[in-house]
């Protein structure tokens, strides 16, 4: 891992030399601590020299983050029958608070992407932890569902910071083993947040108000802060010519040109949707079609989201030791198995929760064994910079995802929990299905696009 940054002023995009005067000014001799805050965060630069300790607190740093992000999501949702009642609306908004997070993940990815290649992974990263703690605090003072979500829907451009900024930063910072094996890891520990987020959600919500679970959300990446502060290092040549705005919308335009990149983006996210699907609507069919109380609808989380944990752990354990790309085949039986399972969850009424439970935790394996080096074979499918492919491919994924739970959503209210298991089953027989073609394409030399 190299730090590149040897600049002797300070960026800080488009508003640097606002920054850079007002802190000239007397008036300014005393700034306010939050404006003073924002101004060191963003316009320190890393570390000029390589420490070994970086190589292990910047994962552990990065993760936390993601951890907030992917909690924002897991503590609040077995809260949302709370929140629906309190501010007097329908259960439909369940669903949505989920599916707006995840939208807000593709409203800037397009933009993420390219600064972090012009202006350096380590600015923008910051500025997006602190954006996300502000946010999380904002949130608190919604006074009706629309304001609720509006927020909510703010929150997910926090999405961006991960897929086009962090991961990036992990596949630049370490070789490609190393890389897999950090992401395989940073997934596991990121992982415990679903794991964990609806026990502490069901708790929450009967002991205190879901306010502080936004609270909670504030301080942990408040923490992910500090460390990404002291430790993630700049693997941008900050020094390098930086590309016109007409040249990262070429790449963008040549990057959706190219067919294996196309083939990858669209394909790799249809191995998480089914656990999309689960996130976003079980607090409902958990709840009102299959009997479950709180406490239920927490343990029947543990078996899927331990599956998804073990699947990352093989997937981290044999790295290395097989050619890239083989365990997305070894992965293929257990799709083929969990997609049986939902289709018998729909057909016979006394195996639904079993056949539910089983089948998702037979697909989170799958896609623990595979998610990781479907993301790095995409990003290695283009020549283009790697800050405006993740943001292409981020993209794809997010508006996919957010679709997605609001098509299941529809479907579940209009034809109920039977056609919701039809239609998983029907996405891992597709998943199924598409691979060996996909990845024959993805073996394939990259194009210069």
């Amino acid at each position: 891992m190299v730090y590149r940054q040897k600049q002797k002023k300070y960026s800080l995009f488009f508003i640097n030399p606002v920054i850079n005067r007002l802190l000239q000014y007397p008036a300014c001799s005393r700034p306010h601590p939050f404006f003073a805050l924002f101004a060191t965060l963003l316009m320190t630069p890393a570390p000029t020299k390589t420490h070994k300790r970086d190589l292990i607190w910047f994962p552990v740093a990065l993760v936390l983050f993601e951890f907030a992000v992917y909690i924002g999501n897991d503590l609040v949702q077995p809260a949302m029958l709370t929140i629906t009642h309190e501010f007097k609306v329908d259960d439909s908004w369940v669903a949505s608070s989920m599916s707006l997070y995840i939208l807000g993940g593709a409203i800037l990815m397009w933009l993420i992407g390219p600064l972090s290649d012009r202006y350096g992974r380590r600015r923008v990263m910051l500025a997006g932890t602190l954006y996300y703690a502000i946010t999380n605090i904002l949130i608190l003072f919604s006074v009706n569902i629309e304001s609720f979500m509006l927020m909510r829907l703010l929150q997910g451009v926090s999405h961006c910071f991960i897929g086009a900024v962090g991961y990036v930063s992990i596949q630049e910072a370490f070789r490609e083993s190393t890389a897999i094996k950090v992401m395989a890891l940073m997934a596991n520990i990121a992982l415990i947040a679903p794991l964990l987020g609806p026990l502490a959600g069901a708790a929450l919500i009967s002991y205190v108000s879901w306010h502080w679970g936004f609270i909670l959300i504030a301080g942990i990446t408040c923490l992910s802060l500090i460390g990404l502060f002291r430790h993630m290092p700049e693997t941008v040549d900050l020094d390098a010519p930086k590309e016109s705005i007409s040249t990262v919308l070429a790449h963008y335009k040549t990057i959706l040109r190219n067919q294996k990149f196309m083939q990858l983006a669209l394909f790799s996210p249809i191995i998480g949707l089914p656990m999309l699907v689960w996130i976003g609507l079980s607090p409902v069919f958990l709840v009102k079609d299959l009997g479950l109380d709180n406490l239920g609808y927490a343990k029947s989380q543990i078996p899927i989201f331990a599956c998804l944990i073990l699947g990352n752990l093989a997937l981290a354990r044999i790295s290395g030791k097989v050619p890239l790309g083989q365990t997305v085949y070894h992965a293929l039986p257990l799709v083929f198995l969990g997609g049986l399972s939902l289709l018998l969850a729909g057909l016979v009424p006394a195996f639904t929760l079993t056949g539910l439970i089983l089948g998702m935790s037979l697909l989170s394996f799958a896609q623990g064994l595979s998610f990781a080096v479907l993301y790095r074979l995409t990003l290695l499918s283009s020549q283009a910079p790697k800050g405006v492919v993740a943001g292409a491919m981020s993209l794809i994924m997010m508006f996919m995802s957010a679709l997605s739970v609001e098509a299941f959503k529809w479907l579940y209210v209009s034809a109920h929990l039977p056609w919701l298991c039809f239609a998983c089953a029907a996405l891992a027989g597709l998943y199924a299905l598409l691979t060996r073609p996909v990845m024959r394409l993805a073996m394939q030399k990259n194009d210069p696009a």
